[in-house]
């Protein structure tokens, strides 16, 4: 089991909902956390709740010289957990492109930025620990979720090919596929969300995962059972189901 005594983490998009809750849960574990959003004010009040073991970096994870200051502010970590994300529900038919590039923008490629930042440094200690957060959205396309499932999709893709590089190494890497969170994203949706979780109870899923050896968490359980279910089906009977 994985211990978190004297680390260091740095939680991306941890000033509220899912990423605050897990800030809790590895403090009391005995980690050092530095907490990072865009929000200033927000960062500043989980930091007071949380004490002198938690500081903050501002970061903007769609542009690539604030993505490099906060990660020469935030220095040498042993771990690192990507939680920034940003929803809008909508279909095809509703398209709003400045919505649906954002989406695609900070949930994927914001999530390949800070990476890019953090991921060469831990290669080259051959030491380190990175947590990705997916969604069950991430398995198969659905309907009134584009840009969102997309992203998603790309996120979880993207931990696969980095575990299948570095499992022989001293890095590892995990990646986490939650349903749905009481958060404000989810506040968006207008439709019946079965299985919806409170943070700290997705935190402590989480952070079980985070504890062990295994690679891939998708949570909850049974309703994580149709998506990764739905992989396996036809087309014709998927859409037909889906849609």
């Amino acid at each position: 089991m994985r211990s978190f005594q004297g680390k260091r983490y740095w939680l991306v998009g941890a000033s509220a909902g899912l990423g605050r809750a897990l800030a809790d849960k590895l403090v009391a574990a005995g980690a050092e956390v530095v907490l990072s959003a865009r929000g200033e004010e927000d960062l500043q009040k989980a930091v007071s709740e949380i004490g002198e073991k938690a500081s903050y970096v501002t970061i903007d994870v769609s542009k690539d010289d604030d993505v490099k200051r906060a990660a020469k502010e935030v220095g040498e970590i042993d771990g690192y957990v990507h939680l920034a994300g940003v929803y809008w529900p909508q279909g095809a038919k509703e398209w709003d492109a400045g919505e649906v590039t954002a989406m695609c923008d900070i949930n994927f490629t914001g999530m390949a930025r800070v990476l890019g930042q953090v991921v060469p440094a831990m290669v080259e200690r051959d030491r380190g620990h990175i947590v990705l957060t997916s969604s069950l959205t991430g398995f198969r396309g659905l309907p009134g979720s584009i840009g969102y499932t997309a992203s998603k999709a790309g996120c979880m893709s993207l931990a696969e090919c980095m575990y299948a590089d570095l499992r022989q190494t001293g890095v590892d890497v995990q990646v986490a596929n939650p349903g749905f969170i009481k958060t404000q994203l989810t506040e968006k949706n207008d439709f019946n969300m079965p299985f919806i979780m409170e943070p700290d109870e997705a935190a402590q899923t989480m952070f079980d995962h985070m504890k062990s050896g295994g690679f891939k968490r998708s949570f909850p359980t049974l309703f994580s059972l149709v998506f990764r279910g739905s992989q396996f089906l036809p087309d014709w009977i998927y859409f037909r189901i889906f849609s």
